[in-house]
């Protein structure tokens, strides 16, 4: 079929990419129109005149310098995290013969097969009581625990069940020969880890890396929630919503797609500086 309709393979491929950057085009588009031009029909996807002035009406109502410090402390401390521990439980439960490996691999899987929205109200208790923490004593009581800190936006987030799995996958490729080699010269577990294992898992690594921080950077129900408990723990992508004006949303949409935008260039910046290795990292993961 592909080699008798080759041209249906770039069609396909085509009408994906359509679908993937016309709302981000629309987006860009949306942030330099006037405030009666968003939602108006007949739908004009060019604005009239392109204006900075959405981005410094933005910039204004936003306490920016707040909200994106906030963003890039959680996100770095969940990146960091994640990457640390996935590589670290998928060695173990990839390389180490422990009893019971096979039930904690099964338990990691079992996490990545509930909806994360179960898991909110349990978090978020497991947080408010918190033992000697936001005022709490050591049974948890008292005060507010962890909600009142930065902590509470990346502590449920530290370990992921989907990193583990991935490179754990990924480490069961790896060839013995050298394990066993490295072994054999004197190395302990965490010397294959760090000086073999790492550096091999490098683009698998790179891969998770970047999928964590776009997750971390764009989550929002539960940033959401923590901050109706502390309001100076908002990120950027609940600032960016409370720029909409439910009266008039069309007058206040430009605005919103202007914060919209300051909130993703982070990512895309870091997109386009790992793409090389995000794409080796997909190839391989899926080779293996």
């Amino acid at each position: 079929m592909r080699r008798r309709f080759p041209w249906l393979s770039y069609l396909v491929v085509v009408a994906g990419a359509l679908f993937t950057v016309v709302p981000f085009l629309d987006m860009v588009m949306t942030s330099f129109k006037g405030p009666g031009e968003a939602g108006t029909l007949p739908y004009r996807f060019l604005p009239k005149a392109f204006a900075l002035s959405n981005y410094r009406a933005a910039m204004d109502q936003l306490n920016l310098p707040v909200l994106f410090r906030n963003s890039v402390v959680v996100t770095t401390v969940i990146t960091l995290s994640v990457l640390l521990t996935s590589s670290l439980a998928g060695y173990a439960l990839a390389r180490l013969r422990f009893p019971g490996r096979d039930l904690v691999f099964r338990l990691v899987l079992a996490t990545m097969m509930v909806p994360p929205f179960l898991f909110l109200i349990p978090r978020f208790l497991i947080l408010v009581h918190w033992p000697l923490a936001g005022g709490n004593d050591l049974l948890g009581r008292g005060g507010a625990g962890l909600t009142v800190s930065i902590a509470a936006l990346a502590v449920p987030f530290l370990v992921n069940g989907f990193g583990i799995f991935l490179t754990r996958q990924f480490m069961l490729s790896l060839p013995d020969e050298v394990l066993e080699a490295a072994r054999i010269d004197g190395a302990g577990e965490f010397t294959v880890w760090w000086r073999i294992v790492v550096p091999q898992t490098k683009p698998v690594l790179v891969t998770l890396g970047l999928l964590t921080f776009v997750d971390a950077w764009n989550e929002y129900i539960w940033a959401l929630l923590v901050s109706t408990a502390n309001p100076d723990l908002m990120t950027l992508p609940v600032g960016v919503q409370l720029l909409r004006d439910h009266v008039d949303p069309a007058r206040t949409m430009p605005v919103v797609m202007a914060g919209l935008v300051l909130s993703v260039l982070p990512v895309l910046v870091l997109f386009l500086l790992l793409q090389k290795h995000y794409i080796r990292g997909v190839m391989l993961s899926g080779l293996k």
